[in-house]
């Protein structure tokens, strides 16, 4: 992972004079945001505080330009963990374009977040400084139901907006200031207020998050992708990226951490004794500690905050599978159908060696609502869809037909051996195999059969003897696993929330039991095996 606090050819303590400003640009804007003042500044006159790491932003931003004094760079990343001020800076180059030197006369500029309350903070942040300038207060229209501030003069305004506040279709934006982006669930407005930009010359975006959760959003490829451009393996100067965060192997108690990745604590924000006290409670408390990790040490987390395994070392195994190649060789089917709001998932499992797995999944979903549910559970479901991930079955509910049809489809073309089925769902398919004569067994889905296939997985996984393919839906469903554990050490999946989809890790750990078990046979056919082993 990316731990720079800054693109390599900036750092967060460089002097103004490192940064190019040929027209004197990245200056005037310095001078603009020392004019301000904060309602909450103890600084003289209650002056804004620009304090050296936050001037070399703001230098950065605007100063280096084109020959013909447009500015290079147009999108700014900037991942700062919670506490270091992060909105006030952003509220000032907001009013930097609506009142300042970088305004466009009747110019939109947009601060867009996640719902209508985080939108109101920004707005507030913005309103605070300009009610504490009074010749800014002076000629502002301020349209508080609208959360928007009006430049009168200039008939240039600022609005604060959220994601759940409708169309935004028409917008016109100067700047945009994207705000905790992590928290985004759905990417409409993204896409909308990004296709706006590209009508103004000289726009600016400016994305300011903390570290999130998953991969399976909008924030993550953005993040992502200026870790790229930070390391140099993509050249996009306009593109930069600003990123405090610690690496995952990083001690999470260890204060010179903590200093790195918050540039505000070397002058006094967020208050040290307060890390030190969520420090303490997050040795006692697993969930503390995760969100202490997330949230102040911007350490981007998987979707559990009790993680079956450590996704890094489950994305060793995304190396592709030939299933052309596996044609010849044994093949265990796990099957896991679901109820109406689940994905339905079959995983065909290989060995690999004597202790390897090789495994490739089919997921199925209703096609009607396809949007609906990708809104509801975060992730891309058309774009899975569209690119062969998924497979959506006509109606609202999965067709198990489908299911079927695929099922019979793989034993065609694989030499399958076993075909494992949670009868919960799944008696009258299993019926209509065996009756076919299609080796279809039942695998019931309790702490006997599921704890030693879990186990198993696990230890595949762990000693990076499992291949995947790197197939983005399973990768989602292993990120959302919640692992419980009896008073034995036994360990069972469960979801981390009821949003959350983990059926094809559960059909996955089914197939892998099966094909670990080999020639064994099912366990329902063994003679230590009675119906009240299945008692929990």
């Amino acid at each position: 992972m990316e731990r720079t606090t800054m693109a390599p050819a900036f750092s967060a303590t460089s002097g103004s004079e490192q940064i190019p400003d040929p027209f004197g640009y990245g200056e005037r804007a310095v001078t603009f945001l020392r004019a301000l003042k904060h309602p909450k500044s103890r600084l003289s006159g209650r002056a804004f505080q620009l304090d050296p790491w936050q001037e070399t932003i703001v230098r950065r931003i605007y100063g280096p330009c084109h020959p013909d004094g447009t500015r290079i760079v147009r999108t700014v990343v900037l991942l700062l963990p919670r506490g270091n001020r992060k909105t006030s800076l952003c509220a000032a180059l907001a009013l930097l374009h609506t009142y300042g030197p970088e305004r466009v006369d009747g110019g939109e500029v947009i601060s867009a977040a996640s719902d209508r309350k985080q939108a109101r903070i920004a707005f507030e942040e913005a309103r605070g400084i300009i009610d504490a300038v009074p010749a800014l207060k002076q000629i502002t229209n301020a349209q508080e139901y609208k959360n928007r501030l009006v430049n009168a003069r200039r008939r240039t305004f600022y609005e604060a907006i959220s994601c759940d506040a409708g169309t935004q279709h028409g917008r016109t934006p100067t700047f945009v200031l994207a705000d905790e982006l992590h928290a985004w669930k759905k990417r409409d407005l993204w896409d909308v207020l990004k296709s706006g930009l590209v009508k103004t010359p000289g726009s600016l975006l400016l994305i300011a998050t903390t570290a999130g959760r998953g991969q399976e959003n909008i924030a993550w490829e953005i993040v992502e992708d200026a870790r790229k451009v930070a390391r140099g393996a993509v050249r996009d100067p306009s593109i930069l990226p600003i990123l405090y965060e610690a690496g995952k192997d990083d001690d999470w108690r260890d204060e010179k951490v903590w200093h790195r990745v918050n540039p505000g604590l070397a002058h006094g924000y967020p208050d040290i004794e307060g890390l030190r006290q969520l420090a303490r409670e997050g040795e006692r408390r697993p969930g503390d500690r995760e969100a202490f990790r997330q949230l102040n040490l911007n350490v981007w987390l998987d979707h559990s905050a009790d993680p079956f395994v450590d996704m890094d070392v489950y994305d060793a195994g995304a190396a592709p599978v030939d299933l052309d190649a596996l044609e010849g060789e044994l093949c265990w089917l796990g099957v896991d159908l679901s109820s109406n709001g689940d994905l339905t998932c079959v995983v065909a499992a290989w060995r690999d060696g004597e202790d390897g797995y090789i495994v490739h999944p089919w997921f199925f979903c209703p096609q009607d609502n396809l949007r609906t549910r990708s809104e509801r559970d975060g992730v891309p479901y058309p774009v899975w869809a569209e690119r062969g991930f998924i497979n959506p079955t006509p109606g609202n509910v999965v067709d198990f037909r489908a299911v079927e049809e695929t099922i019979r489809d793989l034993c065609a073309r694989f030499r399958v051996q076993e075909i494992a089925f949670d009868p919960h769902l799944a008696r009258n398919m299993l019926n209509d195999l065996l009756e076919d004569g299609f080796p279809a067994v039942e695998m019931r889905q309790g702490w006997v059969t599921m704890a030693p296939a879990v186990k198993e997985l696990e230890r595949a996984i762990v000693g990076r003897r499992f291949t995947h393919g790197g197939h983005p839906v399973l990768r989602w469903n292993f990120e959302n696993i919640a692992v419980h554990a009896d008073a034995a050490g036994n360990r069972m999946f469960h979801k981390g929330k009821s949003r959350d989809r983990i059926d094809g890790a559960v059909a996955c750990a089914m197939a892998v039991a099966r094909a670990s078990a080999g020639d064994a046979g099912s366990i329902y056919e063994s003679d230590e095996w009675s119906p009240e082993m299945m008692v929990l």
